[in-house]
């Protein structure tokens, strides 16, 4: 863990905490270079009603617009939870240097729980992992929402 990493992280779940006020699974995420943030991004898929929605997903597309490339090589992604397939595939893909992680994700995760798709040989690009940075803080949030989407049902 660099010492920037928890600060990067409190950042990510202050995204996260937009999403939970808005009804949206708390998950949030930043987007580092040259240390300083260049995306943030938290999930949309109900707002956007679009499974594509992802907090990852959101904050590739704002930094790739930002940088006017899809090649995102010399960042750090740091998100509140592990990513799935789907976010673990877009940050492999826009060679994103380094992923740091809070939260493990047992029934999606695709880093660490369920798959290791970041941990494989086949792969041309290497990604620097991470995880459990403020896990404790991330995790608690998420019962937090689940719990009260549980209540209200």
């Amino acid at each position: 863990m660099l010492k920037d990493d928890l600060y990067f992280m409190k950042q990510a779940l202050n995204e996260a905490n937009k999403a939970y006020n808005r009804g949206e699974v708390p998950v949030g995420c930043v987007i580092v270079k040259d240390d300083k943030v260049i995306a943030r991004a938290y999930n949309k898929r109900d707002q956007k009603k679009d499974v594509l929605g992802h907090a990852e997903i959101e904050a590739i597309q704002k930094a790739t617009k930002k940088l006017n490339a899809w090649i995102l090589e010399d960042c750090t992604i740091y998100v509140t939870l592990e990513p799935c397939l789907m976010c673990a595939g877009a940050i492999l893909q826009s060679r994103i240097k380094r992923l740091v992680y809070g939260a493990k994700e047992p029934k999606f995760g695709a880093v660490e729980s369920v798959a290791k798709v970041l941990d494989n040989d086949a792969w041309n690009h290497k990604i620097e992992v991470t995880g459990r940075i403020l896990e404790e803080e991330s995790s608690k949030l998420l019962k937090s929402f689940f719990q009260k989407l549980r209540i209200s049902k």
